[in-house]
């Protein structure tokens, strides 16, 4: 009796051990093939937009551009703005200057009264010298997605210069070219931030969930009147 119980118990060690050896495999398969396909959408988003991607002097070159667009990337706790944020606000101010186009529009967070991107971004541009009817904000920009979104259907943007940093540019262009704009970017001054290998890492997801987001094209948290880029940027003051 004591002899077939043993016999059971080797028997049953065996086929948990022999489960465990295929659940553990399953798990491997199916995060290789998670991380094949993460990687694969990456390499596709940054594929198909770096020839979009332009140094200054070459973006002089471009015609009938409506605006330069600047993509917000937070305040720091004082409410001004983060360095990476003006590097990206010091290149849109200087295309603006170099006649690449004739208006901004800055597209950041405004959700909260406490915490208000665009009006930081527009007052930076002022005081550079940018007037403030050829400043448009975007108070609802809340992901780069939104922004391109807004961008076409309440700013009537057709035609862009998207600017923000290297890394963050390819998913900028990849969304403006899915929701049918042309656009071109032109990368801020390249440094190396704190913290970017994390950003770098956050940023293969975002652009893996962007192309989700493109294929279904979803409206944006906030849409609203019309307001043409065109016009006068002070329609946007609040």
């Amino acid at each position: 009796m004591e002899k077939k119980i043993k016999m059971t118990n080797r028997i049953t060690k065996k086929k948990i051990g022999k489960w465990l050896r295929v659940l553990v495999g399953c798990c491997l398969s199916l995060s290789m093939a998670g991380t094949g396909c993460l990687l694969a959408g990456n390499y596709y988003v940054k594929k198909s937009c770096e020839k979009k991607i332009l140094g200054e002097a070459e973006a002089q070159n471009l015609s009938s551009v409506d605006c330069i667009l600047v993509l917000g990337c937070g305040l720091r706790p004082d409410g001004e703005p983060t360095q990476m944020l003006r590097d990206r606000l010091d290149a849109g101010i200087a295309l603006y200057q170099s006649g690449v186009a004739p208006k901004i529009l800055v597209s950041g967070d405004h959700g909260r009264v406490q915490y208000d991107e665009v009006n930081r971004m527009k007052r930076y541009a002022m005081d550079k010298g940018v007037p403030s009817q050829d400043i448009f904000m975007d108070h609802a920009g809340f992901s780069t997605y939104e922004s391109m979104y807004r961008a076409r259907d309440v700013f009537q943007v057709e035609k862009a210069v998207v600017v923000t940093q290297e890394y963050h540019l390819y998913r900028a262009l990849y969304d403006g070219k899915s929701l049918g704009l042309e656009m071109w970017g032109v990368p801020a001054k390249k440094v190396r931030y704190g913290g970017q290998r994390i950003r770098d890492a956050r940023e293969v997801l975002a652009r893996n969930k962007d192309i989700l987001y493109c294929a279904l094209q979803p409206e944006p948290t906030y849409l609203g009147d019309a307001i043409p880029v065109s016009g006068d940027g002070d329609l946007t003051n609040d």
